[in-house]
C-alpha cells in the first residue's frame, strides 16, 4: 500500500505520506477484515449476544481518544454499556474502572503495542475481572500486545482476537494518523456493522487536495492558539485534533478542546483576538443546533475567518469546510474523515514553524512510543 501527497517536500515526509494514504488503507482494511469474517463472528457473536456484557475501549493518548469518539455511537448501536477508559487510567486505578465484576470485552487500540500501559492494562483486567475477553486492534505485528495476545493458547481458548491493520499504517511519523483512523474504522466494522468504507474513502480522497490547500492558507496566519469544539462523539474528535496540533508543533501552538455546550462555562476564557476556533458540526439535527449556536456566537466576537465550522450537511452555507456526501452518516462514522482536516492543519503549522513533523522533538523530550513508565505490582 502506498500513498503520495503532492504537497510533500523533497524529504517526502512520513507524516504527509501517511495522511495521504488513508483512503487506500481503509479500502485495504475492509478487504482484510472481510477475509476474516467467520473468525470475527465466531469470537464476537457469542459475546455480543450476552445482555450483561460490558465493552471497554482502551488505549493511551490518541488511541484513548479513538475510544472516546466511538463509545457513544457503539453504545447506541449495540444497546449495551460501552465505556472509553484510557489504559493510563486503568493502570493507575484498576479497581475503580473494574469495580463491577461483570463479563467484559476489553478492546485495545494500539499503534505499536509496545507502550508499557497497553500490556499492563490487559494483565490488570485479567487479574481483577473474573471473565474478560480481549479484542486487539493494532498496527504492529512485532509489538508486545500482538505477540502476547495472538498466542495459540489464547486463540484456542477463545480468550482473545487480534486484528492487524494494513501494512503501512504502523505510522513511522511521530504522530498517529493512518493508524488511528484505520483502527477506528476496524472497530466500527466489527462491532458496529459499518459498511460505508468505500463511501468514506471516496470522500476522503476527493477532499485531500483541498484540505491541504486550506490548511496551508490557515498556517500562513500564524495563530499561536487553536480551540477545537464538538458534541457527543465529536468531543473526542476535538480532543484528538487538539493533541495532533500540540504534538506536531512541539507545543509552540497552544491547543484546547471542549464540547460545544461546555465551552461557555469558563473555558471560553482561553479566547484571544488571534485564536482560531474549529467547531465540528454534528450530523444529528438536534445536536447540530447547539454546534451552530456556538459558531454564531463566536463569529459575533471573533473575526469570521477565525471561526471554522467543519461538517457534512452543507445546509444554508453554515459550513466553512464541508464533506456533503457524508451528511447521512453517524458522527462516529464520519469522524475519521473529519480528522483529516485536523491532521492537515497540524502538518501545515508544523512546517510553517520550520519544524520536522516526523520528529518535532529532536531532543526526545517526548517520544513516539512512550518509555520510562514503571508498572507497579497490584496490591490485591
Amino acid at each position: 500500500m502506498t500513498g503520495t501527497d503532492p504537497a510533500a517536500d523533497a524529504a517526502d515526509l512520513w507524516t504527509a505520506r501517511e495522511i495521504a494514504q488513508q483512503p487506500a488503507a481503509w479500502r485495504e482494511l475492509a478487504g482484510s477484515l472481510g477475509g476474516r469474517r467467520q473468525e470475527i463472528e465466531d469470537f464476537l457473536g457469542p459475546l455480543l449476544a450476552r445482555d450483561d456484557l460490558r465493552i471497554v475501549l482502551t488505549g493511551a493518548g490518541t488511541s484513548a481518544f479513538a475510544g472516546q469518539i466511538l463509545a457513544p455511537g457503539l453504545a447506541r448501536t449495540l444497546h449495551r454499556r460501552v465505556d472509553a477508559v484510557a489504559t493510563t487510567d486503568i493502570v493507575s486505578n484498576p479497581h475503580d474502572h473494574f469495580a463491577a465484576d461483570v463479563p467484559t470485552l476489553l478492546v485495545s487500540f494500539a499503534r505499536s503495542g509496545d507502550s508499557p500501559e497497553s500490556l499492563a492494562a490487559v494483565g490488570l483486567a485479567d487479574t481483577v475481572l473474573t471473565d474478560c475477553r480481549h479484542l486487539v486492534l493494532t498496527c504492529n505485528p512485532e509489538g508486545g500486545l500482538y505477540r502476547t495476545l495472538s498466542g495459540p493458547e489464547r486463540q484456542r481458548a477463545g480468550r482473545s482476537l487480534v486484528l492487524l491493520m494494513p501494512p503501512g499504517t504502523n505510522d513511522q511519523g511521530f504522530a498517529m494518523t493512518s493508524s488511528v483512523t484505520s483502527m477506528m474504522l476496524a472497530a466500527l466494522m466489527v462491532l458496529g456493522g459499518c459498511r460505508d468504507i468505500d463511501q468514506l474513502a471516496d470522500a476522503a480522497a476527493a477532499a485531500l487536495p483541498d484540505l491541504e490547500k486550506r490548511a496551508r492558507a490557515l498556517a500562513e496566519e500564524r495563530s499561536d492558539r487553536f480551540v477545537y469544539l464538538g458534541s457527543g462523539p465529536l468531543t473526542g474528535l476535538a480532543r484528538e485534533s487538539a493533541l495532533k496540533l500540540l504534538e506536531l508543533t512541539a507545543g509552540r501552538v497552544v491547543s484546547y478542546f471542549d464540547s460545544s455546550l461546555g465551552f461557555r462555562h469558563g473555558p471560553k476564557s482561553v479566547l484571544t483576538d488571534s485564536t482560531v476556533v474549529v467547531v465540528y458540526l454534528s450530523n444529528d439535527p438536534y445536536t447540530r443546533r447547539y454546534d451552530l449556536d456556538i459558531v454564531r456566537e463566536l463569529r459575533a466576537t471573533l473575526p469570521e475567518e477565525r471561526v471554522i465550522s467543519i461538517g457534512c450537511r452543507d445546509d444554508a452555507g453554515e459550513e466553512t469546510w464541508s464533506f456533503p456526501a457524508l451528511g447521512h452518516l453517524a458522527d462516529a462514522t464520519v469522524a475519521p474523515v473529519l480528522l483529516l482536516a485536523a491532521q492537515h492543519v497540524a502538518l501545515a503549522l508544523s512546517r510553517a514553524l520550520g519544524l520536522d513533523p516526523d520528529n518535532p522533538f529532536p531532543a526526545r523530550e517526548v517520544n513516539r512510543v512512550v518509555n520510562g513508565v514503571t508498572i507497579h505490582a497490584l496490591d490485591q
